[in-house]
């Protein structure tokens, strides 16, 4: 679902962010490359539903899903100004002011050096300016986002069928809440 951002007061979802060894900004048709070469590396995706998202007809899907939902991003790192991954914000519910923050993937030589703690941190601490609750959706099987979901205190909600791709797939839903 695109974000909508007709509203002079509408949430930002596409901003430029930057920590210590991140940076984030929207993405564009012409990143498809760059994104690809950072998503090439099969073990990425061994544990989404999606394992071969690593292939580039099934990653180009997947990044018009970025296009398309009106909240992604890429993220650079600093030190080199590579691109090694993506994230993004859709499903803004203005009425309950809740976003869900998701297809998130970082390159291998991240895993474990606290990148994706930053990542998480600037997205939500973005977020929390207009939401109140930040959702995550998260395969099964995919522990090392369930490790690094309870890393930066989002708790298990609920399970659910989610649609990604048109198709009802399990999921497990994360919650947390902005503080105060």
């Amino acid at each position: 679902m695109a974000i909508e951002a007709s509203d002079p007061q509408a949430p930002d979802w596409q901003p430029t962010l930057r920590g210590p060894s991140l940076s984030l900004r929207p993405v564009t048709p012409g990143d498809l490359d760059t994104l690809h070469a950072a998503a090439s590396d099969p073990l990425i995706w061994a544990q989404h539903s999606e394992t071969n998202r690593h292939e580039r007809a099934v990653f180009e899907r997947f990044f018009a899903g970025a296009l398309a939902c009106g909240g992604g991003l890429v993220v650079q790192e600093i030190s080199s100004g590579r691109v090694v991954g993506s994230s993004r914000y859709y499903d803004w519910n203005p009425s309950d002011r809740s976003v869900v923050i998701g297809y998130t993937f970082l390159a291998r030589h991240l895993w474990g050096t606290g990148a994706n703690r930053e990542l998480k941190r600037l997205m939500l601490d973005h977020a929390f300016r207009w939401a109140v609750t930040a959702w995550f959706h998260v395969s099964p099987g995919n522990l090392r986002s369930q490790r690094a979901l309870g890393g930066i205190g989002a708790h298990l909600h609920a399970r659910e069928q989610v649609m990604v791709g048109g198709v009802p797939s399990p999921r497990l839903i994360y919650r947390i809440d902005r503080a105060g």
